[in-house]
Order: structure tokens, then C-alpha cells, then sequence
């Protein structure tokens, strides 16, 4: 039987979005505030949080054909933590933006949730959550490139 490696098909999303709606997100706070990017940052990091969430699901799925001893374990561990850490993150974030608008009494529809990003209260908060976001996925993938490059977890 074949079986298609659904984790290294998913994993590129969500760095690359969550990276780039992060870069969207500090570029309207602290330089160029445009509704435009502000709706574009938003959108990628909820894009980016959804594909996460597969990636993780995926993830767990994968790992639990590898031997339980193996030598990369400390690695592939540290792998999960900070994928579910992201998760965290990036999610307190979306829901934190779903409550903002909520409490405004804004529409609960479309990416309305993104006015979060122009509540100058809270700029040096979402500055270092968002920052601690990007330095948690870079950490994560590169914990993944090691996996893959140094001990051939996953393939085939």
C-alpha cells in the first residue's frame, strides 16, 4: 500500500502564511497603517492558524508509526511542543481580535475581527506576540529540517 506523507504536504502553509500575516501585522503597526495590509495580515494569520491545526493533526498522525527509542525523540518532542505553542499563540491572538470586535459591538462576519489591529493599546503586546510567533516558527521548522535532513524521519 502507498501512502501519501500528508504532513510535509501541509507544513509549508502555515509557515509561510503565519510568517507573512505577522509581517503584514507589524508593517500596519509600525509603519504604514493601511486598511488594506491590516485585513491582509489578519486573514493570513487566521489562514495560517486553520492550516496549522492540520499541520499538527497530521503531525501526530505521522509520528505514531516511528519507534518509540528512536534517537531523535528529545528533537521530534521539542517538534510538537512548539507546534502546539504556536497554536496557542497565534490562537489567543485570533480570539483575543474575535473578543475586541465582539466587546465593539462590530459584525461578528467577514475580517472585521482585524479593527483589533488598530486599537494602538494593545500595539506593543501584539509587537511581541507576533514577533515571539515568526522566532517560534522558524524554531519549529528548524526542528523539522532536522528531523528530515539529519535522521531521514519520514522519508521514504
Amino acid at each position: 500500500m502507498i501512502s501519501f506523507p500528508l504532513h510535509p504536504a501541509i507544513v509549508h502553509f502555515p509557515i509561510a502564511l503565519l510568517i507573512c500575516g505577522s509581517i503584514a501585522a507589524l508593517g500596519y503597526l509600525h509603519g504604514w497603517p493601511r486598511v488594506e495590509l491590516r485585513i491582509l495580515g489578519w486573514c493570513l494569520l487566521f489562514l495560517g492558524w486553520l492550516t496549522l491545526l492540520l499541520a499538527i493533526l497530521s503531525g501526530i498522525l505521522a509520528q505514531g508509526g516511528l519507534p518509540p527509542q528512536a534517537p531523535y525523540r528529545h528533537i521530534l518532542d521539542w517538534h510538537t511542543g512548539s507546534g502546539l505553542a504556536l497554536a496557542v499563540l497565534y490562537g489567543d491572538l485570533l480570539y483575543r481580535g474575535w473578543r475586541h470586535n465582539a466587546r465593539r459591538g462590530a459584525a461578528k462576519a467577514g475580517w472585521s475581527a482585524s479593527v483589533f489591529l488598530a486599537d494602538s493599546s494593545w500595539k506593543w503586546l501584539l509587537t511581541i506576540q507576533l514577533l515571539l510567533g515568526i522566532g517560534l516558527v522558524i524554531f519549529s521548522s528548524w526542528l523539522g529540517g532536522r528531523l528530515v535532513y539529519e535522521f531521514g524521519v519520514g522519508v521514504q
